[in-house]
């Protein structure tokens, strides 16, 4: 990857942008299976699994952070005296 300074490489598509590109990836790659992980979804290839399987724990630990964050910002706003 070359060193260009004006690209962000750590910038993350919005969720709803994932939620569609993943949609259409599983579309894409529809192969023969028993059973779909998740009702409405195709069968996926089980190579994709682990992927998947990564993916799903980075979102979970996302969203379990952002509420232990949310939690505690608002336990802190509650202990703040009162405006007068």
């Amino acid at each position: 990857m070359p060193n260009d300074p004006y690209e962000n490489h750590d910038a993350s598509l919005p969720e709803p942008v994932r939620e569609h590109l993943g949609q259409q990836l599983r579309s894409a790659y529809n192969v023969e299976a028993e059973k779909p992980d998740y009702l409405g979804d195709p069968g996926l290839p089980p190579q994709f699994t682990p992927q998947l399987r990564r993916l799903e724990g980075r979102l979970k630990a996302h969203d379990t952070g952002r509420e232990a964050v949310e939690g505690a910002l608002q336990d802190i706003l509650r202990e703040l005296p009162a405006k007068s």
